[in-house]
């Protein structure tokens, strides 16, 4: 991908030092389990059903779609460097493949395994950071030069290293000046179509915001429009990918039609996100923040995913902004991505449920308690609290390379208890507990098999050590498998939502860390029936056909 002269240094820096990560006769096979690992995936394609666009939004949309694409080759820089070399050396093509499904050569559903045997570990840092940097390191120079703090530790920035050893950093917007510029040239391209005045606003900060690295005008004006019909989140958004401090946003990109009908459905719940906060079961001082009021929450059909949204296991509900700040003062938005789910739900959690879930208790698997219990998980990250209790900061800043996990791990809780609180007030009618616990149980078993490396699978394999050591569930030894003990599961949930919030309360980075080495591993236990799934063919996730030409065949 071309750069222009004021950002071509840097992303050559990173480029070599991934090359360094190989050495240079690696074998272009990982031999015959490369076709094993691409059976992890079933492939499905993005529709959706384009009558529900006005006459702009259907011609806004291909635009919209060049300007998420301009995503991957950032997200590509930032997991390894630049994708040709490598891909060009690998010649089987069941291998080729996988690297590109996880935009690197380490295997995302396997706890980052290299997918070469040349390849070493993956940096925790990936190449947000100099390789060889520890966090020991980073913490002392911050000390040293608290001047470059702020650079250094921004959501924005690379760190680099000088020939004297010292760091340095800079902004995205620089680094990856190219392609940031080609996707604000189609967002302000659409946004010069656009009728609806809160998406047109929204796309021209937003393309500003690609120029500049100052994303919040453009979060608290996403979070003003209501009416449009077609959206595109778009820019360094989540910081899963930086295991090393938990600090660097990556590359992402969605393009979305929302469903009108299924979104008014949703909408009533939020009005319910200040009472259920001063509900919690946590000690008052964990629960004085109030959620945003402007927080909504709509469905849609996602029609494009680009960098790291397509990257490993595929998102099928977002939270944001991020931003603390515009949470606090707007709330945030939900957005159930409804064609992916149904997707998974249908090809991933029905068979899985067939093979370890009792039979007697298949009966709660249904749709509308998957979807729910996605739901609520992300109107549950409005829930808890963003800012410590005793000062050290926003939580995020605390947990660092911990919060993301944390985070996932209570948003999950907080959904439980949620579903439960809102049927005490005749809401949710329509998805009985039960069908809420067993269906949830169901979901553990899907996330823990996205790995070590994805935040949300650690966050459930927490649970699932958690609610075992509670009873929540049991396993039959004889038919290999679980029954909820639903009583049990609603006392668990409890325990556990208090454990979660605490931590992130107190900003404990210590006891974040042990809680995820004690509890965040697959038990050995569990293996086994995990290999069953794999053995009987059930898919760990899905890949995406998709684009125009899936749209308008």
């Amino acid at each position: 991908m071309p750069y222009s002269s004021r950002s071509s240094l840097l992303p050559t820096l990173i480029v070599l030092a991934a090359t360094l990560a190989c050495t240079s006769e690696a074998p272009s096979t990982v031999g015959s389990d490369a076709a094993a690992r691409l059976a992890q995936y079933t492939t499905i394609p993005l529709t959706a059903d384009l009558s529900r666009l006005q006459a702009d939004e259907i011609q806004m949309l291909p635009i919209l779609v060049e300007a998420a694409k301009e995503m991957d080759g950032v997200f590509w820089l930032q997991s390894w460097g630049e994708p040709d070399p490598l891909l060009s050396s690998i010649a089987d093509p069941d291998l080729r493949r996988l690297v590109e499904i996880n935009h690197g050569p380490w295997d995302r559903l396997d706890g980052d395994a290299p997918l070469l045997p040349s390849i070493g570990p993956k940096p925790a840092g990936a190449r947000f950071y100099p390789v060889d940097l520890t966090t020991s390191e980073f913490s002392e120079y911050v000390s040293a030069h608290p001047e470059q703090g702020p650079g250094l530790s921004s959501l924005y920035t690379i760190v680099t290293r000088g020939s004297d050893g010292s760091l340095g950093s800079t902004p995205y917007h620089i680094v990856y000046q190219g392609p940031h510029q080609r996707a604000a040239a189609k967002l302000s391209e659409a946004a010069a179509i656009a009728t609806d005045p809160g998406l047109r606003r929204y796309l021209e900060l937003r393309a500003e915001a690609l120029l500049t690295d100052e994303y919040q005008a453009s979060d608290l004006a996403w979070m003003d429009m209501k009416e449009n019909g077609l959206d595109i989140v778009i820019g360094p958004i989540e910081t899963y990918e930086d295991k090393l401090l938990g600090y660097k946003a990556s590359h992402e990109a969605y393009v979305l039609i929302k469903d009108r009908d299924w979104s008014q459905r949703l909408a009533r719940y939020i009005g319910y996100l200040p009472e259920l906060q001063r509900g919690i079961p946590v000690p008052d001082r964990y629960r004085q923040e109030t959620p945003g009021v402007g927080s909504d929450l709509n469905a849609y059909d996602a029609v494009y995913y680009g960098g790291s949204a397509n990257s490993g296991a595929k998102t099928i509900a977002i939270n944001l902004p991020n931003d603390e700040e515009v949470q606090l003062q707007k709330g945030t938005r939900r957005l159930q991505l409804k064609n992916t789910m149904r997707a998974k739900f249908d090809s991933i959690l029905v068979p899985l449920a067939s093979e370890l879930i009792a039979e007697d208790q298949r009966q709660y698997i249904d749709f509308d308690a998957f979807f729910t219990n996605v739901m609520l998980h992300e109107v549950a990250h409005g829930l808890g609290i963003k800012n410590t209790v005793n000062g050290s900061g926003t939580v995020r800043a605390a947990l660092r390379e911990h919060y993301s996990a944390l985070e996932e791990g209570k948003a999950d809780i907080l959904g439980l208890y949620m579903s439960n609180a809102l049927r005490e007030r005749g809401e949710l009618a329509d998805v009985p507990q039960n069908n809420a616990y067993v269906t949830f149980l169901a979901s553990i078993f899907r996330s823990v098999r996205f790995g070590a490396s994805d935040a949300h699978g650690r966050a459930n394999m927490i649970q699932f050590s958690f609610f075992q050591e509670k009873g929540a569930f049991t396993r039959d030894p004889d038919t290999g498998t679980y029954r909820v003990d639903f009583g049990r599961m609603t006392e668990a949930v409890a325990e556990l939502a208090n454990v979660f919030l605490t931590l992130e309360g107190d900003g404990d980075h210590a006891g974040a860390g042990r809680l995820l080495a004690e509890r965040g591993v697959i038990p050995p236990s569990l293996k086994p029936d995990l290999q069953r799934l794999a053995d009987k063919g059930v898919p760990v996730d899905i890949l995406l056909r998709q684009g125009m030409d899936v749209l308008q065949p």
